[in-house]
């Protein structure tokens, strides 16, 4: 049976039971709006953990001024039943002041990884994600933490500050759910309006598109292979690339040319809308 959690006094009570029990504990945190995606993690740590924990809340430290916090969908409710339908066994959901009591002056800051991709055009958004994490790593002492590999760059952020932090727990990560015409669930796709949504899939096909001229056709340097996917979103007007990058995997540092493995990883605009996704490729 599902149980709702608001505190972190009762959260800490729980998992001390259950570590007294000697049940091994799986942990999925999230901002809630939950798709496939997440329902996908859940499903992996339901099959690898005595007790799935997942964590709601929309992290106000991780969302620059001008960005969604206030509009980010929060759906609690529908949270509540797909969490249920899961098997999650704690849904815990902290407020805001809770997690953050005044004055809070205590950060986690993983350096240099974070200066690139979104963290170049979203300034204080990775020590947003590194803090609430630390903190619910701290509050919850899972065994096993999960995430999507849409948010490549912060998996990698969040190893980092694991490894480095020593923090006692195995990072799982899952492959990108999508829809069936390839976009990448998101919880931000509800603020997508039909033309929209239909535009976003070009977001994959361009990826695809690089993807292929690396693979089918040979081509090897980034530039090249960047303007065959910008040629892609340039087919909808409603896009706006915010970056494209041809990067390493491991440190997001550009490469002129793709000699083992890459990332391509593209940020754009459809409409107002934020979305990202990614794409690994092996040059053998």
């Amino acid at each position: 049976m599902l149980k709702v959690v608001y505190s972190i006094k009762e959260m800490r009570n729980a998992i001390k039971q259950l570590h007294g029990l000697n049940k091994s504990v799986g942990l999925v945190p999230t901002m809630g709006a939950f798709h496939k995606g997440h329902l996908q993690l859940m499903r992996t740590a339901r099959k690898e953990n005595d007790v799935v924990v997942v964590s709601l809340f929309v992290n106000p430290i991780q969302f620059g001024p001008q960005e969604d916090y206030q509009k980010y969908p929060r759906v609690f409710e529908h949270d509540l039943k797909l969490a249920k339908t899961e098997e999650v066994d704690i849904l815990f959901v902290p407020n805001k002041e809770e997690m953050y009591p005044s004055p809070f002056r205590t950060y986690i800051e993983v350096n240099e990884i974070t200066d690139k991709l979104c963290g170049a055009n979203r300034p204080g958004h990775f020590k947003g994600v590194t803090t609430v994490v630390g903190k619910l790593l701290n509050i919850i002492n899972p065994d096993k933490v999960y995430f999507g590999e849409k948010d490549f760059q912060q998996l990698v952020v969040v190893k980092q500050m694991v490894k480095d932090l020593n923090f006692p727990v195995k990072i799982v990560s899952i492959p990108t759910v999508r829809e069936p015409d390839g976009l990448a669930m998101s919880s931000r796709n509800w603020y997508l309006n039909p033309k929209e949504r239909q535009a976003a899939k070009l977001i994959r096909e361009a990826l695809l598109t690089g993807e292929n001229v690396v693979k089918k056709k040979g081509v090897l340097a980034s530039e090249k292979i960047k303007k065959k996917i910008i040629d892609v979103l340039a087919q909808s007007e409603l896009i706006k690339v915010e970056y494209l990058s041809i990067c390493r995997p491991d440190d997001f540092e550009e490469l002129k040319e793709i000699t083992g493995q890459a990332l391509i990883a593209v940020a754009a605009r459809v409409g107002s809308t934020r979305l990202i996704d990614n794409i690994l490729i092996n040059v053998r």
